[in-house]
């Protein structure tokens, strides 16, 4: 009989001690013999060699243990924001979430924006307050600014004693005898969410401390109440009442009782031995070893070769990976992270924590290296999508999307230690994009030479801000066949993926108004070709000015250090809002352009001397003014100049490929 299983995420900022957590985890279920180091770069989930040489994950860790007859399935998380993807994707396959925070920094930017992701996938959530014997820790005030950040009621089963000294401890906080005030702040939030116990409680029935702790699984599954465990995690102190709280208050994986697949694959790594190895986790249906199954995102059919689970720190070979199953495949061709497979009901959207806004050219230190670089970065772009490689044959430019300058370190390292190549990054510019300018019709007429038939003319119109690209066609299939008009529709992200000024063109309403195709003389491929230079045309027409990624911020310091940020903020094209004070500290939000970002954090923490919490996160893209912004050549072969275009999609003129 299968064991229950539960899927659990370890999330925290940078630095909390969530691998050192992992490690205890595994040490006390009886899955590791011997206890690993961050330190010392020899903990179970950091197998990176720059994860062991920095003490930090980069990429997300999947492990496996058993505790109280139920298997956990653990993924560790990157707490850095330049690794936000490989969080996104692990939030789309766990049942509940660890959230680490220490008891010194307490609440930072970055949980914040997990949070937010959390609460949008309505993921139960049990909090670990860390480092509770650190110099400077203060559990209780973490409690509060949990509670009144993260706009959440948090319960503490196990408190804190002696906050700040070597002889720290956790305490239990229920069936003690005792009522602390965190005790009867903790269940002032269960009344709050529990309508039973409070009508109960406003009666002066007497309510047993089992009766509440009984009432807390339901209301951590419904996002109504977060246990709250505090410890510190290396001296392997409240370790285990938090894996007892893991049994008692997250929900057990859902089994559907489905044939249909349905599946989400959250990473891929690469093996010596195996090669391509995909993490699932199955949603319904089931995957097994040498089947064939369909790869909705990539629109292809695929082979397993074999399906593994974690055992521990082990693999266990071919077995059938069922509903609620995390896993691992391989040989499956052509299949990238965040991909789904089978059918795509009933997957979480995948979150965005952080979008990435900055690109870099990567160049190989040694010439002859080029094509083999190009094909180590198509590698990686499959691992992490999120780096939307692109391969600009003709200028011979390799160019990716980044979050920063961290995430810049690592691939040096991976290209070097994994692929043997040595490269170097440009400096990062900021990605911007391009919409029209006003209403225009695009026509293209492709006749000649024969046999070809394409004629089309589109309306290009502009579309509300961040609203994306949409397509309709209201010419007949009795001038315009059916499959002729799905290769239109399907070409038109392709027609967009440069603008007059040589960036990706969004916001935008299209309609294939008239058209023709040929009886003897059209074929799709006619189609495929026209619809660049028609949308082309129709850009042309109506003019397209830049769009600009923007940030939105939160900015929390003293009030004496107002006026500087302030100054600050002014000099970077920012608005504001009105500063908000509570005590001597102030509060102020606003939004601000990413290419005035750059080194806004390094700025603030000079002028507050790092006393200060900084949280941005991606907004949306605006109008950029005048002045601002750069535009820049297109690449590749452009389709205004349709005579060289056509002579290079019909194979007659070599051009990059990848960005037509």
């Amino acid at each position: 009989m299968k064991k229950p299983t539960i899927n659990i995420g370890i999330l925290a900022h940078v630095d909390a001690g969530k691998t050192t957590l992992t490690e205890h985890f595994l040490f006390n279920s009886g899955a590791i013999r011997m206890l690993g180091s961050v330190d010392k770069g020899s903990t179970s989930t950091d197998s990176l060699d720059l994860e062991k040489e920095r003490g930090i994950s980069i990429k997300a860790a999947t492990t496996s243990f058993e505790w109280k007859g139920t298997k956990i399935n653990l993924i560790d998380t990157p707490g850095h924001v330049d690794f936000s993807s490989e969080v996104e994707r692990a939030l789309c396959v766990v049942d509940a979430v660890v959230l680490v925070v220490s008891a010194v920094e307490g609440v930072q930017a970055h949980t914040l924006n997990i949070w937010d992701s959390l609460q949008e996938l309505k993921i139960p959530t049990i909090v670990f307050i860390n480092k509770i014997d650190r110099q400077g820790a203060d559990a209780e005030a973490t409690i509060t600014q949990i509670e009144r950040d993260l706009k959440s009621k948090p319960v503490v089963l196990y408190a804190s004693e002696n906050d700040g000294l070597t002889n720290a401890t956790s305490i239990p906080v229920f069936n003690t005898g005792n009522h602390s005030p965190l005790k009867e702040k903790s269940i002032e939030n269960i009344l709050e969410s529990n309508e039973y116990l409070l009508e109960r409680f406003l009666n002066s029935e007497l309510i047993t401390d089992d009766e509440y702790l009984k009432s807390i699984r339901k209301l951590t599954i419904e996002n109504k109440v977060i246990p709250t465990y505090t410890g510190i995690a290396k001296n392997n102190i409240g370790v285990t009442q938090l894996l007892d709280g893991i049994i008692d208050y997250c929900p057990i994986s859902n089994t559907v009782n489905t044939d249909e697949l349905s599946a989400f694959v959250f990473k891929l790594e690469h093996h010596k031995v195996f090669g391509t190895m995909a993490y699932v986790k199955v949603f319904s249906g089931e995957l097994s070893s040498k089947t064939t199954i369909y790869n909705y995102t990539q629109q292809l059919e695929t082979k397993i070769n074999q399906t593994k689970q974690l055992h521990e720190t082990k693999y266990i070979d071919n077995v059938v990976l069922e509903s609620g199953d995390i896993g691992v495949i391989t040989g499956v061709l052509g299949t990238k992270s965040g991909d789904i497979l089978g059918k795509p009901e009933g997957i979480p959207k995948l979150p965005q924590l952080h979008i990435p806004v900055l690109s870099v050219q990567v160049i190989p230190d040694n010439n002859a290296d080029y094509n083999n670089l190009a094909a180590a970065l198509e590698q990686l772009d499959k691992e992490d999508s999120s780096l939307n490689f692109k391969w600009f044959k003709a200028e011979k430019e390799l160019q990716l999307l980044l979050m920063g300058q961290m995430q810049i370190e690592i691939l040096e390292h991976v290209l070097k230690e994994r692929f043997l190549i040595k490269a170097s990054f440009t400096e990062p510019e900021v990605v911007y994009k391009e919409t029209i300018s006003k209403k225009a019709e695009g026509y293209i007429r492709y006749w000649m030479p024969k046999p070809c038939w394409a004629i089309m003319t589109f309306l290009i119109e502009p579309a509300p801000l961040n609203s994306g690209v949409s397509y309709r066609s209201i010419v007949s299939q009795n001038d315009v066949h059916i499959k002729y008009q799905n290769e239109i529709e399907r070409t038109i992200p392709k027609a967009l993926a440069q603008g007059i000024l040589g960036w990706e063109v969004t916001d935008v309403k299209i309609t294939l108004i008239k058209g023709e195709d040929h009886n003897v003389h059209s074929r799709p491929g006619d189609f495929n070709l026209a619809t660049p230079m028609g949308i082309m045309q129709g850009l042309k027409a109506g003019g397209t000015h830049l769009l600009e990624p923007i940030l939105s911020f939160e900015i929390k310091a003293n009030e004496a250090l107002l006026g500087k940020i302030v100054s600050e903020l002014s000099t970077r094209r920012a608005t504001f809002d009105t500063p908000e004070f509570k005590d001597d500290v102030f509060n102020v939000k606003g939004t601000i352009p990413v290419a005035t970002s750059l080194d806004l954090s390094i700025k603030l923490n000079t002028i507050t001397s790092g006393k200060l919490r900084l949280r941005l996160q991606f907004f949306g893209y605006n109008t950029c003014p005048k002045g601002e912004g750069v535009a820049r050549k297109y690449k590749g072969v452009n389709p205004l100049d349709e005579a060289q275009w056509i002579l290079h999609r019909r194979g007659a003129y070599k051009a990059d490929e990848r960005v037509i």
